[in-house]
């Protein structure tokens, strides 16, 4: 069975985002082996000067080279994170940062870097508190997802998506959830 990866970047209780990804895991896991990675449950460390200089010395945690091996073998990967201050939480970005490993998630040769991972595709879930859509310029978790793709040599991303959740009254919130859940139900027949 192949191996699907799922990072889990939803740090409230009761999560709109959560429950999107949750409908599309289960869809997935019929076809996939799904290993989970819940960053409420995990407290990376800021990457700075300390880890930086063990790194160089090929001091990194076994655990962080074990999760990123599990993300650079996988044959696709999901990321579920609700937007935050423009982007995503800052947890993700400091679990990106401590699985961004050389010589695991990617390589390099005199004149450039090039990417480990095997997923072909990637399948990024989120809902916004605005309505601001993917590739709007005040939407910037998107870009970054895509550059770190391309430095790990991931595959095409997709992405579901449910915007203005925060001007919405409880029932306008439960029909963009379950329009998301559908869209990504078909998003995964393929993917």
């Amino acid at each position: 069975m192949k191996r699907l990866f799922y990072i889990d970047s939803c740090l409230r209780y009761g999560s709109n985002t959560k429950k999107i990804a949750d409908a599309l895991i289960d869809r997935l896991s019929e076809r996939y082996e799904v290993e989970t990675v819940k960053l409420s449950d995990y407290d990376f460390p800021v990457v700075k000067n300390g880890i930086l200089n063990d790194r160089n010395n090929g001091i990194v945690p076994e655990e962080y080279v074990n999760i990123a091996r599990k993300i650079a073998a996988a044959d696709r990967l999901v990321i579920s994170a609700p937007f935050w201050d423009m982007s995503f939480p800052s947890a993700l970005k400091v679990f990106l940062e401590n699985m961004s490993l050389f010589n695991v998630t990617f390589a390099s040769d005199e004149k450039k870097c090039y990417g480990l991972c095997k997923a072909e595709k990637v399948l990024y879930v989120t809902t916004r508190g605005m309505n601001i859509n993917t590739g709007d310029d005040m939407e910037q978790a998107t870009p970054y997802i895509k550059a770190i793709g391309k430095l790990w040599g991931l595959g095409e991303l997709n992405v579901v998506s449910a915007q203005n959740m925060d001007y919405s009254t409880e029932e306008q919130k439960a029909e963009k959830v379950n329009n998301a859940i559908e869209e990504g139900l078909k998003l995964c027949e393929e993917f």
